[in-house]
């Protein structure tokens, strides 16, 4: 069992290769796909922040690109995820450092919607959640989404997470009041191998 406050790791060998999946660093050659991911407003709806403009594009590349340490508080890897069939752009994934303390993490994704509904998403998870608990050595992660976003919270329960908390109207959020539902999951419970879709 790891010790609170110590990870097993403090960097992780890219790319990580899974059935269809190569999630990898991002490159200066994903600016367009990444400007078109984060540009569309279907995407970023329930998400923070604005569709992303042509000059912010390079700014939030740059610092998916630059990060160089996996061992504090608040430091993430924002990894690119591409289909191994056709290098073909699908989305993107965060693996984030909550508490080194008490070995909690975080994880989230974003996948354009031309690639829904063929699993890319949960299988782009359980790496990342595999990342988490067995390469990291983290003891709880978790996800949260507005709780309109039926797609994501329905893909959190696929993977064995346990939603604990929905926060009622907890803000206010692109003209309306939002709902949050946090979900998480523990390394004790994590198989590797959710339910079935």
């Amino acid at each position: 069992m790891m010790q609170p406050g110590v990870l097993k790791n403090r960097t992780v060998e890219l790319p990580v290769l899974t059935e269809r999946l190569c999630i990898r660093a991002h490159r200066e050659d994903d600016l367009e796909n990444l400007f078109r991911l984060r540009s569309n407003p279907d995407v970023v709806e329930l998400l923070y922040g604005d569709p992303l403009t042509e000059e912010e594009a390079p700014g939030l590349l740059a610092k998916y690109m630059s990060v160089s340490r996996f061992d504090e508080d608040g430091d993430q890897l924002t990894l690119a995820v591409e289909r191994r069939s056709d290098g073909a752009y699908l989305g993107n994934l965060k693996l984030q450092i909550i508490s080194i303390e008490h070995l909690q993490g975080e994880i989230g994704y974003v996948f354009d919607p031309r690639y829904h509904g063929k699993g890319y998403a949960r299988e782009a998870a359980i790496a990342a959640l595999d990342l988490g608990f067995r390469h990291f050595g983290m003891h709880r992660i978790r996800a949260h989404c507005d709780a309109r976003n039926t797609a994501s919270w329905r893909l959190m329960q696929k993977l064995g997470m346990k939603r604990e908390a929905h926060f009622r109207e907890s803000e206010f959020f692109k003209g309306v009041w939002a709902e949050d539902f946090i979900y998480a999951i523990l390394a004790r419970e994590w198989t590797g191998t959710p339910e079935a879709e």
